[in-house]
């Protein structure tokens, strides 16, 4: 049977400083207005995700945020096909307090709702706070445990749990999300880089974003995630790639868009941003995780985006995601420099490209490993 076409989503710009840390022009804004707006352009031009970011407080160049929940279920409300994708921190969240706001908003939205589970890289937020920080691995330990409560919740009638983070007696849920032929509740993403992340990724979640990556990074990670889904008998989660698409008529143009950015960058906020991410990572036992090897440049793109190369011509843009989609990437998950011109960009002058060299690719191998919870 025919490969399944890649998926596209969108960083939703939720927090202002848009998706770079940089002072040039970015026409974009984080209020609702704008992103509704924005949602329903996205939809009409081939996106089938957003993704709601989220910081509790103001840092880094991301002076002001919306909270990422209730921001999900406007946009889920403003739409008709956009499904959007809640990022929560376990620590912050308790499951079933979750699981609850999740079934709502999937009733809602008729089944569009989805979470994005954040171990955390943001010491600063869960100390202010007064929350635990908790060592690295412990933080992925934790939301194995948050995926796996959130799981049960919504498509067991009881739920019990006697966990080292969460405590669930006869826990019952109604009304459940919706079991639809597409998923048998909302669907679980989760992200990072470390071998925590990747190992966690095979074992319990639907989906796992990576950062920005380059061909030898991506079949790395899909091949760490795919062998711990294979140690459980699990069918290996979904693999999503952050991407900063910068497309333009020339490559002169979108290059020079990108060296623009970085030599405005708001060089305070990016090492800010640097230096706290990079503690985070560091405290890994193999010291593998997110933006370990990011240069300034990288970061000037929070998510790495630059590195995974979708700068250029529609043309050169549209071979490069689908060499992406031939390594076993699923979706790609993009920002943006001027939102509503560029989506718009993107639907008309990038997807039909890509549609087109997919319809050439041979048939999809299917898979043999089993599928379990």
């Amino acid at each position: 049977m025919p490969a399944a076409p890649v998926k596209f989503a969108y960083w939703v710009p939720n927090v202002s400083g848009g998706l770079v840390t940089s002072k040039i022009e970015q026409r974009t804004d984080w209020g609702y207005e704008y992103n509704r707006e924005l949602a329903v352009l996205a939809e009409n031009n081939g996106f089938d995700y957003a993704l709601s970011q989220v910081r509790y407080m103001a840092s880094y160049g991301a002076e002001y945020q919306h909270e990422s929940t209730s921001f999900s279920l406007a946009l889920l409300l403003a739409t008709q096909r956009l499904k959007v994708i809640a990022a929560v921190h376990p620590g912050l969240w308790h499951p079933g307090v979750l699981a609850k706001l999740g079934a709502t908003a999937d009733h809602l939205s008729n089944g569009r709702f989805a979470v994005n589970v954040v171990s955390g890289w943001f010491k600063g937020e869960f100390t202010a706070l007064g929350e635990p920080w908790l060592e690295h691995d412990e933080r992925y330990r934790r939301s194995e445990e948050f995926i796996r409560a959130l799981r049960q919740i919504w498509t067991e009638d009881h739920t019990e749990l006697s966990g080292d983070f969460y405590r669930l007696r006869d826990f019952s849920l109604k009304p459940k999300p919706l079991n639809t032929a597409e998923r048998p509740h909302p669907e679980i993403f989760q992200g990072g880089n470390s071998t925590a992340a990747r190992a966690m990724a095979g074992r319990v979640s639907d989906w796992y974003f990576s950062n920005g990556k380059d061909f030898d990074g991506v079949t790395e990670q899909i091949g760490d995630v795919r062998k711990s889904a294979a140690e459980v008998g699990r069918r290996a989660p979904k693999f999503g790639l952050n991407g900063f698409l910068i497309a333009r008529d020339t490559e002169a143009e979108a290059r020079d868009t990108l060296r623009e950015i970085v030599a405005k960058a708001d060089t305070e906020a990016v090492e800010g941003f640097g230096a706290a991410v990079k503690q985070a990572g560091q405290s890994t036992a193999d010291k593998k995780g997110m933006w370990q090897d990011s240069s300034f440049e990288d970061l000037v793109q929070y998510n790495d985006g630059f590195r995974t190369g979708l700068i250029g011509t529609p043309e050169q843009i549209a071979e490069r995601i689908v060499a992406y989609r031939k390594l076993g990437v699923d979706l790609l998950l993009l920002g943006f420099l001027h939102y509503h011109e560029e989506v718009e960009y993107f639907g008309k002058r990038v997807l039909p490209l890509v549609r087109e060299l997919e319809a050439q690719l041979p048939d999809a191998e299917p898979e043999s490993v089993p599928v379990h919870a």
